[in-house]
């Protein structure tokens, strides 16, 4: 997909001894968005601020692909000689064998004219990319990050290279000292390799202003020198990416709340030791009434984390979580030393995990795919794990005017203003979610609208590549293979129970079970089909599951209307027996 920005001007930094202003460059072509702040010195925002945007800076330039040796010169010399050992393997007795010689010379002598030739241009190509690398890196990075202005704060998202990790800082308006008009609104801005060494520089005693530069929203012709245009052929995964992200955010998940110095050994561990072999996870055993333990696999090292503990719903049973692409935890690195809070949002083995760190007036959450190789957009179908609650067109559009008119607000907010259910809520969140118009706010649990490209996603951008478990699914329910599945309510969970049949064969099942929460999000589910047993839930819920969950999706709306018309009928008569009373 290709996108058009356009700016005036580019980024910049004005340094002197005693102030330092950084004035972004934002998109012309979106709404206008504004602000205009001086960080406070009289206190650490300075200092949060920096290592925030530095560490935002880290995952920007971060690239875990594996790399092999590089065959280039191989595959060019196998080009080369193709013909020629072609010949050689076709070649027979007599004429054959000395034509073959004949053409084996000719080339010998045309390919090495071609290599004297050339050699000038590849030594002056390796010359300029050696130059580009170390001189103008801005050409290295394609995607300039997104920022936000919310009513409280400043918002600001990217990727790694590899797609497989995401970053958000947030920054409180109470940071600053507001000299400027504000406006409210998402867009890109031009962002340079070299403003992180600017970063680097912001000290106490000095001045320090953060500004989305308005001037060029009113230039009026497109003949101004400033101006200029810029054309990026966005990847597909990238735009999947964010909106896989912002799907794994909202859901349930088993969260620790860690202790600062507990992430440090965690660093310290990845730091002084360096695995050889497999296996290469990070495990943390969880037990009731008890610390936290992590273990550094294929070392066994154990970590009891004694001043951290799992917050939320008590558990009841022991479970053990399992976590790869460890060292890009690295990344939190410098952020320790100003952490107030440290919370582990973990989704499960082999599953996205977020690391929430709190700062005070600044929080970094950085998102994680189950493992470096398998980034956020290959096969992750994480919104297939939200609610599926039955709701109107209509309805969707409600929560969604209601959440941008208030730029933030919780499910329950939105619930009560909109007189839906929690789960219809989540249900409408995920559709605005997935079109890549709002976002999960993991360190307030609130939703906040974010318009992350100036035109809304159409159904094909957003759903390329389809599905096919969900294609599978419907087909399951059309040719009714899925029978109407048990439910079992209790202590505010609905476990559904059903066996769904193995193809044409009437005897055989595939038996399939998940469990939802009070606001209808899926909290584990097992199958034993195939694919269940090869991937979990890494890649999201197989056929089964689905098929399952879209059987039992009307009598969970029927019950979830039953036990409101009880509430409300419980209210009414209690009102009605205060009236009498009094």
């Amino acid at each position: 997909m290709e996108f058009k920005y356009q700016y005036y001007g580019t980024t910049s930094v004005s340094d002197t001894a005693a102030s330092q202003s950084f004035s972004f460059a934002p998109d012309l072509l979106r709404p206008p968005t504004r602000f205009d702040g001086t960080l406070k010195r009289d206190g650490l925002a300075y200092l949060q601020v920096r290592e925030g945007l530095s560490a935002l800076h880290d995952v920007v330039v971060s690239d875990m692909r594996t790399r092999g040796r590089d065959k280039s010169a191989y595959r060019q010399w196998l080009a080369e000689h193709e013909s020629q050992l072609l010949a050689g393997f076709m070649a027979d007795t007599g004429k054959a064998e000395e034509r073959a010689k004949e053409i084996r010379a000719e080339l010998k002598t045309i390919y090495a004219s071609k290599s004297k030739a050339l050699a000038p241009f590849y030594k002056a190509q390796k010359q300029y990319f050696d130059w580009l690398y170390q001189n103008n890196r801005d050409l290295w990075y394609v995607l300039d990050p997104v920022i936000t202005v919310h009513p409280d704060r400043l918002l600001f998202e990217a990727f790694s290279q590899d797609e497989s990790s995401y970053c958000s800082v947030s920054i409180q308006h109470a940071a600053f000292e507001h000299a400027g008009e504000m406006q409210c609104g998402t867009t890109n801005i031009d962002y340079s390799a070299s403003l992180y060494e600017e970063f680097q520089k912001i000290r106490n005693y000095k001045d320090t202003r953060l500004q989305l530069d308005p001037s060029g929203f009113d230039v009026q012709t497109g003949d101004d020198p400033g101006l200029r245009e810029e054309k990026i052929d966005l990847p597909d995964s990238w735009l999947r990416g964010f909106l896989q992200v912002s799907s794994a955010m909202a859901l349930p998940a088993t969260v620790i709340d860690l202790h600062a110095m507990d992430l440090f050994n965690i660093c310290a561990q990845l730091r002084g030791q360096r695995e050889k072999h497999g296996p290469r996870s990070m495990r943390f055993e969880l037990r009731p009434n008890a610390a936290p333990v992590i273990v550094f696999e294929p070392w066994e090292k154990r970590l009891v984390t004694k001043r951290s503990q799992v917050v939320g719903e008590p558990l009841t049973y022991g479970k053990t979580i399992r976590m790869w692409g460890r060292r890009r935890l690295l990344t939190l690195e410098r952020l320790i030393s100003q952490a107030t809070r440290v919370r582990v949002h973990l989704l499960g083995t082999g599953m996205p995990s977020f690391w929430v760190i709190d700062m005070g007036l600044v929080t970094v959450t950085l998102g994680l795919s189950g493992w470096s190789a398998n980034d956020w957009a290959a096969s992750a179908r994480f919104h297939l794990l939200a609610p599926q609650a039955d709701v109107k067109d209509a309805d969707i559009k409600a929560v969604g005017d209601n959440l941008q008119s208030r730029w933030q607000a919780t499910a329950q907010e939105l619930a009560t203003a909109t007189g839906l259910s929690s789960a219809q809520v989540h249900t409408a969140m995920t559709s605005w979610m997935h079109a890549g118009r709002a976002v999960y706010d993991l360190s307030a649990e609130r939703y906040a609208w974010r318009e992350l490209l100036r035109e809304p996603l159409t159904a094909d951008q957003v759903l390329v590549p389809a599905s096919p478990e969900e294609e599978a699914a419907l087909a399951l329910i059309r040719e009714h293979k899925v029978p109407m599945p048990s439910l079992d309510y209790a202590e505010g969970h609905t476990r559904i129970r059903g066996k769904i049949a193995r193809g044409n064969d009437a005897k055989r099942y595939f038996e399939t079970q998940l469990e939802l929460n009070a606001d209808e999000q899926m909290t584990d589910a097992t199958c034993t089909c195939n694919h269940f047993q090869q991937h979990r839930l890494y890649q999201g819920p197989c056929q089964h599951i689905v098929a399952l969950r879209l059987m039992a999706q009307p009598e969970l709306d029927a019950n979830r209307t039953h036990a409101k018309h009880a509430a409300q009928t419980a209210s009414d008569k209690t009102t009605t027996s205060q009236g009498e009373t009094a």
